[in-house]
């Protein structure tokens, strides 16, 4: 098992990935209601919690993604050591989590070409669609000049499912 890892699973195998991939850092990506406790195995300092909802454009009630939550998802990512996977989740594993996923992937490898960084994601699962609005704020933070959106727009929707399958990402890519 490559501790250099990146997993992205829905909340629901959340439990079992951090069993089976033993996995030392965990991000959640969840509404403020749901968010869930640390796994014993995980120091709560390994575990950030992220809590908006998976929209784009503000709505009465919901929480919006916001320049923070980029900020402290960046920064925990590059704080991570690599020698256990990262485990990102949401609720469903395809939009908020799939977005932290390629933020974190553009953040650890800042000259990677964006796009092929989206592929990877696409290849890696077919019901990736990252939050948009996720990606343009960290497109922002990073100085990615836009190339983040259109990387994640060049890889289209994906295949519609209402929850995705536990995937995994080289943390970095290869020289």
């Amino acid at each position: 098992m490559n501790p250099e890892t990146i997993y992205v699973a829905p909340l629901s195998l959340v439990e079992a990935t951090v069993a089976d991939a033993r996995v030392s850092h965990l991000v959640t990506l969840i509404n403020g209601e749901t968010l869930i406790s640390t796994p014993p195995s995980i120091g709560p300092d390994r575990h950030l919690r992220l809590a908006m909802n998976d929209i784009c454009e503000p709505q009465p009630g919901l929480v919006l993604p916001c320049e923070t939550h980029v900020e402290d998802l960046v920064r925990f990512a590059l704080e991570w050591d690599r020698q256990a996977p990262l485990l990102i989740h949401c609720w469903a594993g395809i939009s908020r989590s799939t977005a932290a996923a390629f933020i974190s992937l553009c953040a650890l490898n800042p000259e990677a070409d964006e796009l092929e960084l989206a592929r990877a994601l696409r290849r890696a699962s077919p019901t990736a669609y990252p939050n948009r609005l996720l990606v343009t704020l960290a497109d922002e933070a990073l100085s990615r000049d836009g190339r983040m959106l259109a990387a994640v727009e060049d890889i289209g929707r994906g295949q519609i499912a209402e929850e995705a399958q536990v995937f995994v990402l080289p943390a970095l890519l290869a020289a």
